[in-house]
């Protein structure tokens, strides 16, 4: 595919209108409007602080666990809407597709996109967090926007295999819907990583660490929020384990975008 085709002027305003459909409708008829995308994250932060925090005091030794679990939250947050918007995305759009001759990918990418733009407005939130909680912020608050990018680029990924794999495989959605659930447990959001060291051992935490979610979470915590944050690289030097998340996301961008556009051209008989 060329990329004077990919980035023109025809696809750039269908995928603005697409955008704007999709954040206008999510919220259509509620009173609350657009502020959902604020308060959704931060009512289950609200709970799980109240639950993990509080209660169960599991980040008794984490600096700043309020600013460090709503970073946590809204990571996964933003990667559980990207990809669950992207499933259902070329099937919702099916009378589209059937209609009008364009570039199927522009489907996928513009729920990521919108998904993207909550992100945007909930890490101003984070941001209010920051200066409340008076984290002091170090210049790698710098790779910040890397490990976003990094974020985007796997739910971006995972969107496309979900959305070419669910028009053929409507069970696709109950297994990614299972998957997620079990991916939240298994990703150090409500817990330090600490606590998986101390309790189920170094080897363990090195496997949990290889998810690319993980990984980005922790790290994004260690450049935005406190030096404190347990990282793969804190917990092997061997270089090639510590490669494998971003293998992962680089193997998952590559084998999706092939898939996608193979099955794409079967797209308006199946939907």
């Amino acid at each position: 595919m060329k990329l004077s085709n990919i980035f023109s002027r025809r696809n750039r305003i269908l995928l603005r209108e697409l955008v704007v459909t999709d954040f206008k409708l999510r919220y259509q008829g509620s009173v609350l409007g657009y502020l959902w995308s604020l308060l959704k994250p931060l009512f289950l932060f609200a709970i799980m602080y109240i639950v993990f925090g509080n209660f169960l005091r599991v980040g008794d030794a984490v600096e700043h666990f309020s600013v460090y679990l709503l970073l946590g939250v809204v990571f996964w947050s933003f990667f559980t809407e990207a990809t669950s918007q992207g499933l259902a995305s070329i099937v919702n759009h099916g009378e589209l597709i059937r209609k009008i001759n364009f570039p199927k990918y522009i489907i996928v990418v513009s729920g990521s996109l919108s998904a993207l733009i909550n992100l945007g407005l909930n890490l101003i939130i984070i941001m209010v967090f920051i200066l409340i909680n008076g984290v002091k912020i170090h210049f790698s608050a710098l790779l910040f926007p890397l490990y976003t990018i990094e974020l985007y680029i796997f739910a971006l990924s995972l969107a496309f295999l979900l959305s070419a794999s669910y028009v053929k495989f409507r069970d696709v959605s109950h297994i990614w819907e299972v998957l997620l659930q079990g991916a939240f447990y298994a990703t150090p959001i409500l817990y330090p990583i600490t606590l998986v060291i101390k309790q189920a051992g170094h080897t363990a935490a090195q496997i949990l660490m290889m998810n690319p979610v993980a990984q980005i979470i922790q790290d994004a915590r260690y450049a935005l929020v406190t030096h404190q944050t347990v990282r793969l690289e804190d917990l092997t030097s061997n270089i090639f384990i510590q490669a494998i998340p971003f293998a992962i996301v680089l193997s998952f961008a590559i084998f999706s975008g092939l898939y996608f556009k193979k099955h794409s051209s079967y797209f308006s008989e199946n939907v």
